[in-house]
C-alpha cells in the first residue's frame, strides 16, 4: 500500500529521480502494494459483520466518490509542487511548517497503527492455518512477532519485494477474486443475484459508521501516485490521471468483490456466515465455489499479500523516520544509512522494535487479534487518514487562493470543498459509531464513549498537537533546525 511512498520520501534529499512511467505503470504499482486480497478477505468480512451488513458494498462506492472529489484538488496541487511528496508536503506548502509537521506525525500514526493491525490479522491467520494442517497450537502473537522479525531483517538489509513479485501477486489476487465473483454469478448464489447491497435501507442499516471506516481504510495509500512525480512521463498529465485511475480502480474492484461475497451466501445468510468466523469467510466461500484447491490457493495468497503489505508499511515508516530525522525532528541516529546495504538501518531497527512492543503489549493485555488488534487499530488509522485528507483539502484551497497559480474554480475550490465536506461528514459518522466498533455500548447496544474509545480517538488528536508544539519549540529554541525543517516539509 505504501512502500511506493517510501521511495520518494528517502530519495528526495539524495538525488533527483528520472523515468518515463506512464499512467498504467503507476496505477499498477500503487494497487499492487495495496494487497487487495487483504482487503477483500480480511477487512470486508469485518465491515459486513460489524458494520452495515448487506449494505456494506455500497460504502466502497460512496468512499470512491468522496475520494475522487478530494483527488481533484490533490491532482491540481501535484502540478505546482515541484517535488514528489505526500499529504504532509502539500499541507506544509498550503498551511505552513507547523501544520506540515503535525501532518507528518499523523501519517506516522496512520501507518504505525495499520501496520500493527495487519500483523495481528496475519498472526491469527497463521495460527489457524498451522492448526488446520495438523501443526502445533501456538498463540497468534508468536506468529505475529516472528513476522515482525522477518520483516525487520529484510528492512535492515534493504531487501524489498520487487515490482515484478508485487505484480505477480496483484494479478493472482485480482484474478482469483474475479473468478470467484464469476462463479457466484454463474451459479446464482443460494438466493439469486440482486441489488440488495445498494438499497438505501440496507446501506444505512446496522452501524454504517463502522462499515464506512473499513471501506475508507481500503483506500489508504492511493496518494502514493504523487511520489512518482520525478519518475513519471509528463508528470503534469500522468500523476492526475494515475490518481483518478487508482481511486476508480480500487473503488470498482472492492464494490464488485464485496457484492460477490454477499451474493455467495445470500442477503439473508451472509451475517450468520460472517459471524461464524470473519477471518475464514473468504476461504469458506472459495471452498464452496472453487473447491479445495482454490481454498488452498487463496489461503497462500492471503498470507503472502499480508506479508507484502506489512513489509511495505515497514519500508514507508522507516523512510518517514529517516526523513524526519534529517529534518531535525527525530534523533540524528535515525538518519544513518548502512555503508553496505545502503538502507536506513537504524530507523529500520527502531521501527521493528516499535511494532514488536505494540504487539507484545496487545498480547499481554489479552486482546483478540481480529476483533480488537486489527479492528481497533484500523479504526485509529482511518480516523487519522480521513483527518489528514480533510486538512489537505483545506491546504489546497488556501494554497491556490494565495498564489493564484491555477484559476480553475472546479479544481482549486469547488471539488476540494466538496471533498472536504464529504471527508468531514465521513469522519463524524465514523467517530459517532466508533464506540460500537470497540465494544463500548450500553445494555441496548447503543454507543457509549467509554475509556477505550476516548483513548483510541485521543491518539488522533494528541499526535498532531504534539507536531504543532514541536514545530513551535524548534522555531524558538533551534532556529537553524527550523530552517532545515522548512526545507524538508515545504520546499
Amino acid at each position: 500500500m505504501t512502500q511506493l511512498e517510501s521511495k520518494g520520501v528517502a530519495a528526495s534529499a539524495k538525488r533527483t529521480l528520472q523515468g518515463s512511467l506512464g499512467v498504467t505503470a503507476i496505477v499498477f504499482m500503487v494497487v499492487a502494494a495495496a494487497s487487495p486480497l487483504t482487503v477483500v478477505g480480511g477487512a470486508a468480512p469485518l465491515g459486513i459483520l460489524l458494520g452495515n451488513g448487506v449494505g456494506y458494498p455500497a460504502l466502497y462506492a460512496v468512499s470512491a466518490v468522496i475520494l475522487l472529489l478530494f483527488a481533484v484538488g490533490l491532482a491540481a496541487m501535484a502540478r505546482h509542487v515541484p517535488r514528489p511528496g505526500a499529504f504532509f508536503t502539500y499541507i506544509g506548502y498550503g498551511l505552513g511548517r507547523p501544520a506540515g509537521l503535525a501532518a507528518a506525525w499523523t501519517a506516522m500514526l496512520t501507518y504505525t497503527t495499520i501496520q500493527v493491525a495487519v500483523y495481528g490479522y496475519m498472526g491469527y491467520l497463521l495460527e489457524i492455518t498451522v492448526i488446520s494442517v495438523g501443526g502445533p497450537q501456538l498463540p497468534w502473537w508468536l506468529y505475529a512477532l516472528a513476522s515482525v522479525a522477518l520483516v525487520g531483517i529484510l528492512g535492515y538489509r534493504h531487501i524489498d519485494l520487487s515490482s515484478k513479485v508485487l505484480g505477480v501477486l496483484l494479478l493472482a489476487e485480482v484474478a482469483i477474486v474475479l473468478v470467484l465473483v464469476a462463479a457466484v454469478v454463474v451459479r446464482g448464489g443460494p438466493e439469486g443475484l440482486s441489488a440488495a447491497p445498494f438499497e438505501p435501507a440496507n446501506v444505512v442499516s446496522g452501524s454504517p459508521g463502522v462499515g464506512l471506516m473499513f471501506a475508507i481504510a481500503a483506500f489508504i495509500g492511493f496518494e502514493a501516485t504523487a511520489i512518482f512525480r520525478d519518475e513519471a512521463r509528463d508528470p503534469d498529465r500522468t500523476i492526475p490521471r494515475a490518481t483518478y485511475g487508482a481511486v476508480i480502480g480500487i473503488g470498482v474492484f472492492y464494490t464488485l468483490s464485496a457484492w460477490g461475497l454477499i451474493m455467495a451466501w445470500g442477503p439473508n445468510g451472509i451475517m450468520a456466515a460472517a459471524a461464524e468466523n470473519p477471518a475464514t469467510l473468504m476461504l469458506r466461500t472459495v471452498s464452496i465455489y472453487l473447491g479445495a484447491v482454490g481454498e488452498v490457493f487463496v489461503n497462500v495468497l492471503l498470507l503472502t499479500s499480508m506479508f507484502a503489505c506489512v513489509l511495505s508499511f515497514h519500508n514507508v515508516l522507516t523512510r518517514y523516520q529517516h526523513a524526519m530525522s534529517t529534518a531535525g525532528v527525530l534523533p540524528d541516529a535515525l538518519s544513518n544509512v548502512h555503508a553496505r546495504h545502503l538502507s536506513p538501518h537504524v530507523s529500520s531497527l527502531v521501527q521493528t522494535g516499535t511494532a514488536g512492543v505494540l504487539l507484545a503489549g496487545s498480547a499481554l493485555l489479552g486482546l483478540d487479534p481480529l476483533l480488537q488488534v486489527f479492528t481497533w487499530l484500523s479504526g485509529v488509522a482511518t480516523v487519522a487518514i480521513v483527518a489528514l485528507m480533510a486538512v489537505t483539502s483545506v491546504a489546497v484551497i488556501v494554497y491556490f487562493a494565495r498564489n493564484r497559480q491555477d484559476r480553475r474554480p472546479w479544481n482549486t475550490v469547488i471539488a476540494p470543498t466538496l471533498g472536504f465536506v464529504g471527508l468531514i461528514l465521513s469522519a463524524a459518522v465514523i467517530v459517532a459509531y466508533f464506540p460500537v466498533m470497540v465494544g463500548d455500548v450500553d445494555a441496548d447496544g447503543a454507543p457509549v464513549f467509554g475509556a477505550v474509545t476516548w483513548t483510541l480517538l485521543g491518539l488522533t488528536v494528541l499526535v498532531p498537537v504534539f507536531g504543532v508544539a514541536q514545530a513551535a519549540w524548534i522555531r524558538r529554541r533551534r532556529p537553524a533546525a527550523y530552517v532545515k525543517l522548512t526545507d524538508a516539509i515545504a520546499g
